[in-house]
């Protein structure tokens, strides 16, 4: 009965939250255009599918994926020895934590849906010389470096802002130094990872691994992640570009 009273919520504020938007597109298409819009019952089916679909989701994200990200980090953490003197974990005894992340990053990002899309697309316009796979092998491995590098700021407890201006420098460097047609996509490639996949089980992760590190703040060490998530695609597919332009010289 639990199950089914966190449905019916569920679904009750889903339908709060994606009502505006049919009512825009309805009201756009009605008194601007003055159409009826075409293939209605197939739209009003699309319109129940998302909302099922949403209203699914967000119920397996309170009932499954954040307890499971806080399960991950405690048991990650549980068996490390936290510095007797001073109380402070050593960065140096998470091994297993870093790459974890990094494994978890690049497993949610090669599976997300809004990845896939925007890859697939891309190698089309592009005419195949610029390729899909390719595209989200590098996007999923600069999100792997960039959640492995958050946990390493949240054991460490370093301001999160030293790492986003730092990696933004990068960025504007290699903004200027690398091919202009791929700039576009490499910033567009930051924001399609933070979608349906990643953000759920990146999100866990780090709250769960900031409540489990003495010292640290859910609240302020817990949530940062995903500006990793988001900055560091941008870096791997500019330098993608950089290196498929560089292969591709050599050859001729």
């Amino acid at each position: 009965m639990e199950l089914l009273a966190n449905l019916a919520w569920a679904a009750l504020g889903t339908l709060r939250d994606i009502a505006p938007i049919a009512v825009i597109l309805l009201g756009f298409q009605i008194l601007v255009l003055r159409r009826r819009p075409d293939r209605l019952l197939r739209l009003c089916g699309g319109f129940a599918y998302v909302l099922v679909g949403l209203t699914l989701f967000l119920v397996g994200l309170e009932e499954a994926l954040f307890p499971i990200g806080e399960t991950m980090a405690l048991q990650l953490t549980s068996s490390l020895v936290i510095g007797e003197s001073t109380g402070a974990p050593d960065w140096r005894d998470y091994g297993w934590v870093y790459a974890f992340a990094a494994a978890i990053g690049f497993a949610t990002t090669v599976a997300e849906p809004a990845l896939i899309a925007v890859s697939l697309k891309a190698e089309e316009i592009s005419g195949g010389s610029l390729s899909a796979f390719g595209l989200r092998i590098a996007v999923a491995v600069g999100v792997s470096v960039g959640v492995a590098l958050g946990t390493f700021r949240i054991v460490t407890g370093t301001p999160l802002p030293y790492y986003i201006i730092a990696g933004y420098i990068v960025v504007i460097f290699q903004t200027a130094r690398t091919v202009k047609s791929i700039v576009p996509l490499a910033y567009d490639s930051g924001g399609v990872t933070t979608s349906t996949v990643t953000v759920p089980v990146v999100t866990a992760l780090g709250l769960g691994l900031a409540s489990t590190i003495p010292g640290r703040s859910p609240l302020i060490d817990g949530f940062g992640l995903i500006a990793f998530a988001s900055l560091f695609p941008i870096m791997s597919v500019m330098g993608y570009a950089m290196l498929n332009d560089r292969l591709k010289s050599g050859k001729q």
